[in-house]
């Protein structure tokens, strides 16, 4: 394990070598790519990948390492990624030279989900097809990101430095806490639930009207409407790992669902199947074959594929 002189002596060299620097970040890249879907609850392991990449650059291998790196993320182009789970080691020291503070986007396709840490130890957990935009570090009286799509945050307390999440006008203000943000553009709603703590929602620029959640309960923002409601069903947070879990929920509901994890277009011809509810739960690793076939047993339909164009048909 390198001490904090051998890392800050590391991180000047990074810093000063701009072919360095940009393998540096080649290799974040690839490995905040690797581990998609991953739960990062080790925080040792990470550091310990950290050091061991200091490690190989100063062995004669270092460079052909880094060029294998770099083919293996260029071969994943779907995902847009700038940094890692590396950032908050890389930051965490007191001693750290003063880099200059970078933008990042993390962006999860349909069918998968990430987990990452940042700077200040905030653990994020994002959902398919959502987007984190964060900063290498947070400077300023506040901490910022914004978000699009569903993301679960558990938040590092910090009593002067309040954590901020951003979704077009809304705004969630916590000082270190754990909430749950559903914000997918083509739902029209975005929904807030705190798990544990306190979150403050409002609208950008009026914080002074907004309003102040209490655990277990969540907040439905519609338009210029705010509707505050106790969780009907912690379960359905289990997304984190990989399980999707529903409760009388209608059929259309469900389909949306599918659409997002699966990357699919359903397509329903008989309309009357929407008045089922169904009640159940599927890992993202299950088919999407096996969950029709376990919905079928509720209400008889028949499913047809169009592989080549990548639609599902519903039908009686």
């Amino acid at each position: 394990m390198l001490s904090d002189e051998e890392r800050l002596t590391f991180l000047r060299e990074v810093e000063a070598d701009a072919e360095l620097k940009k393998q540096f970040v080649a290799f974040q890249n690839a490995y905040a790519l690797f581990n998609l879907g991953v739960q990062f609850q080790d925080k040792t392991l990470g550091l310990q990948k950290y050091n061991a990449f200091v490690v190989n650059k100063r062995k004669s291998a270092y460079r052909q390492q880094v060029r294998t790196c770099c083919r293996y993320a260029a071969a994943i182009l779907l995902l847009i990624v700038s940094s890692s789970v590396l950032t908050y080691w890389v930051m965490r020291s007191d001693d750290s030279p003063a880099l200059p503070v970078t933008y990042n986007t993390l962006y999860t396709p349909a069918g998968q989900r990430a987990q990452l840490v940042l700077q200040d130890g905030t653990e994020v957990w994002l959902n398919a097809k959502s987007k984190l935009v964060y900063p290498s570090r947070f400077e300023g009286k506040s901490r910022n990101v914004t978000v699009e799509g569903e993301a679960f945050f558990k938040v590092a307390k910090d009593s002067v430095k309040p954590f901020i999440v951003s979704v077009g006008e809304v705004e969630m203000k916590v000082l270190g806490t754990q909430f749950n943000v559903y914000s997918y553009p083509e739902t029209g709603y975005v929904e807030t639930s705190l798990l544990e703590g306190a979150v403050k929602v409002f609208f950008t620029g009026k914080e002074r009207e907004g309003v102040v959640l209490k655990p277990n309960q969540q907040v439905t923002v519609s338009g210029e409407e705010m509707k505050v409601e106790p969780i009907a069903r912690k379960e359905r947070f289990l997304w984190r790992e990989g399980i999707y879990a529903f409760e009388n929920e209608p059929l259309i509901h469900i389909l949306k669902k599918l659409e997002l994890y699966y990357d699919v277009r359903i397509i329903v011809e008989d309309s009357s199947l929407f008045k089922d509810t169904y009640t159940g739960k599927f890992r993202q690793r299950d088919s999407l074959d096996d969950i029709f076939r376990v919905l079928q047993r509720i209400r008889n339909f028949k499913v047809e594929r169009d592989t080549e164009h990548n639609i599902v048909t519903l039908r009686k």
